[in-house]
C-alpha cells in the first residue's frame, strides 16, 4: 500500500498549483493549519539549495474532531501534510495516506474516520 496520494502537473507554474491545491483544499472542507516551506528552511538554516518544496498541514475540522473523539492521541498524526515539490517536468502534488498511517492505531472506528477523509484528500487532489 502507498502512504500517499500522488498527482504529477506537468509543465506548471509551482505558485498556479499551489494556488489551485489550496482551492481544492478548501472545497472539500480542509484548511490549511500550518505551512513549512522546507527549501527556504534548508536554505537558512543549512546553506542548501533544493527545488521548491511546501508542506501544507490540511485539516478537516469535523472529521479530525470525530477523530480526536475516538482516540485522543491521534492528534499525534495529524494535521494530514500535502506536499507540493518541483520535480523534473513539472510539479508533483502528495497528499498523506490516513488509512495507511492511521494502520498503526488498532481502532476500527478510527479506521473509518481514515476512509472518510483518504476519500476527500483524493477527491481533492484530482480536482487540482
Amino acid at each position: 500500500m502507498s502512504y500517499t496520494i500522488n498527482r504529477l502537473f506537468e509543465d506548471a507554474p509551482f505558485q498556479d498549483i499551489e494556488a489551485r491545491t489550496r482551492s481544492a483544499l478548501l472545497a472539500k472542507g480542509f484548511g490549511v493549519l500550518t505551512e513549512i516551506d522546507v527549501a527556504a528552511t534548508m536554505k537558512n538554516k543549512l546553506g542548501a539549495e533544493m527545488p521548491a518544496y511546501l508542506i501544507l498541514g490540511a485539516c478537516n475540522p469535523k472529521l479530525a474532531y470525530g477523530a480526536i473523539k475516538i482516540e485522543p492521541r491521534v492528534g499525534a498524526m495529524l494535521p494530514c501534510n500535502v506536499i507540493l515539490r518541483d520535480v523534473p517536468g513539472g510539479v508533483e502534488v502528495s497528499a498523506v495516506d490516513p488509512v495507511a498511517s492511521m494502520q498503526a492505531i488498532d481502532n476500527p472506528e478510527l479506521q473509518e474516520v481514515a476512509g472518510q477523509v483518504r476519500a476527500l484528500l483524493s477527491e481533492a487532489i484530482t480536482a487540482i
